[in-house]
């Protein structure tokens, strides 16, 4: 097994982290999709932060956002990035390092490190683009399932995440109820309402819209960063509420006055073109149709999370709230 290269740094972090990378399904053993489809080789992208024990039982498996990667916590050798869930993971923090060992991954169909649109086809030397099979958030779970098989672990003491990364939880509890002890979903739902479904075909459609999006062919060109930048304009609409935009932004201008043009006059407008502007210099446009299209297939409602009748043995910690409009 590889072990994290760290050292301490000034904040109580976890130190100086290395994402590191497991492939399995190699050719003549390619990994099943839902779709029916398969793949081979898969690589997923993986961080661990503290020391896996003899019995391998302080296991936590975290899980990502839509937009996030396996790095969840300490810094990159050479670089200022602390990871996604920082203030969480380390000595003496909620998952505490010097009690549990903990594991992030970057989903299969993301552009972090792991298979994804962007990763190139073994059969054609050019990248999968749409060729990519179509996933879901099982297929995403599945394909954890192999990481932790591959460091020996039979039972994960935890899984936890939120937006999208509460759905791979819940997913977990679904297809692996005996291999998760507790479960903390944050954020999430046991599907997405018709509006949110709405709301993703609106951000896909500004993708695909986008002539440089070139069908998903634009590997050799550049992104579709006019229509990837309004997409995530869109999503960043979603991840807040009427109350919540009205208190960080309410009417307030930029420059005290109108410009009487159509540059940014408010300041929401502002915070939507910088998020849509940064969002394009980090992630693939094609990973980002796949990954919404499988949130938007997601769905444990009714008894597909636990069956009528039965008693799983997984303790679940529900974090929620209803002011957003995912």
């Amino acid at each position: 097994m590889k072990k994290i290269k760290s050292e301490k740094i000034n904040t109580p972090s976890v130190g100086v982290v290395e994402t590191q990378d497991y492939t399995f399904a190699e050719p003549g053993r390619e990994h099943p999709f839902k779709s029916g489809e398969t793949l081979g080789p898969v690589t997923l992208a993986y961080e661990t932060y503290g020391i896996l024990n003899r019995d391998k039982t302080n296991a936590i498996l975290v899980l990502h956002a839509l937009s996030g990667d396996a790095h969840a916590a300490g810094v990159h050798a050479g670089q200022n990035d602390s990871g996604w869930w920082d203030d969480m993971i380390g000595p003496g923090k909620a998952f505490d390092t010097d009690r549990y060992f903990v594991v992030c991954s970057n989903v299969v169909g993301g552009c972090k490190g792991s298979t994804g649109p962007s990763s190139i086809n073994p059969a054609t030397g050019k990248p999968y683009a749409l060729d990519f099979p179509f996933i879901t958030v099982a297929d995403m779970v599945d394909c954890q399932r192999r990481l932790i098989d591959y460091f020996g672990i039979d039972k994960l003491l935890c899984v936890a995440g939120g937006s999208m990364g509460g759905m791979q939880v819940l997913q977990w509890v679904a297809s692996y109820p005996e291999r998760v002890k507790s479960a903390i979903p944050i954020a999430t739902a046991l599907k997405h309402s018709p509006q949110q479904i709405a709301f993703n075909e609106v951000i896909r459609q500004s993708i695909m819209a986008d002539p440089a999006w070139r069908e998903g062919n634009y590997y050799a060109y550049g992104q579709p960063e006019k229509g990837l930048s309004v997409a995530r304009m869109i999503g960043h609409i979603t991840f807040m509420s009427d109350q919540s935009m009205e208190e960080k932004f309410s009417r307030r201008l930029k420059n005290d006055k109108f410009s009487f043009g159509f540059d940014a006059d408010f300041e929401v407008e502002g915070y939507l073109r910088y998020r849509g502007a940064n969002f394009v210099k980090r992630f693939d446009a094609n990973s980002y149709l796949y990954i919404t299209k499988a949130m938007d297939y997601f769905d444990l409602s009714g008894d597909k999370l636990i069956p009528q009748g039965k008693v799983i043995p997984t303790r679940i910690m529900v974090i929620s709230f209803k002011t957003d409009w995912l």
